[in-house]
């Protein structure tokens, strides 16, 4: 149950800043920075590519 309640809050946390779903789950790795450079491109890159 502690799972499903986790990964709801890290696609909520993606699709609101998708950023910071991806450091949640990777640290700062670079599928972080690829999140931040398609979030600094637009807003939808980045929420499709972090979620």
């Amino acid at each position: 149950m502690a799972d499903s309640a986790v990964t709801v809050v890290r696609i909520i946390l993606a699709i609101l800043l998708p950023s910071l779903g991806v450091f949640l789950k990777h640290g700062i790795k670079i599928e972080f920075w690829i999140c931040l450079i398609l979030s600094l491109l637009g807003y939808l890159p980045g929420t499709i590519y972090a979620v």
